[in-house]
């Protein structure tokens, strides 16, 4: 896809958290293994309903994340390294993208652990959009 043409390929976006199991990425890493399972395990990836792009105020997309009501993550699309047309336009080169994939642009600071009994609550400009407790 050229970059021209990128901005057709999405009209709305959604929420997700992006889960590491860090442990057991550290303990494959250090053994030259592949460390797919560390990211790809069950409900490693909650997602948000989608949210038109029109309902939005501008393209500077405001997102947060709180863990038990406190702010952990607080950013702006304007921040990401690359945009989501620079993405669309990268990833279509190795991979076919359909209606419904899902790209996760990456994240603001304030990665973190999380533990059992947290709360997590994710926002689209003050929208919330995901909430989820950890077990």
């Amino acid at each position: 896809v050229e970059p021209e043409f990128a901005s057709g390929y999405y009209d709305a976006v959604a929420f997700g958290i992006d889960f590491t199991a860090r442990d057991l990425q550290d303990k494959l890493k250090s053994k030259g293994q592949p460390w797919e399972i560390a990211k790809g395990f069950d409900r490693s990836a909650p997602v948000s309903r989608f949210i038109p792009l029109s309902e939005l105020p501008n393209e500077d997309i405001h997102f947060q994340l709180k863990r038990n009501g406190e702010v952990v993550q607080d950013g702006h699309t304007r921040d990401l390294i690359f945009s989501f047309d620079t993405l669309i336009c990268h990833i279509s080169k190795y991979f076919t993208l359909h209606k419904g994939d899902f790209i996760f642009t990456g994240t603001p600071a304030g990665v973190g652990p999380v533990q059992i009994g947290d709360l997590l609550e994710g926002y689209i400009e003050g929208r919330e959009m995901l909430k989820c407790a950890i077990k």
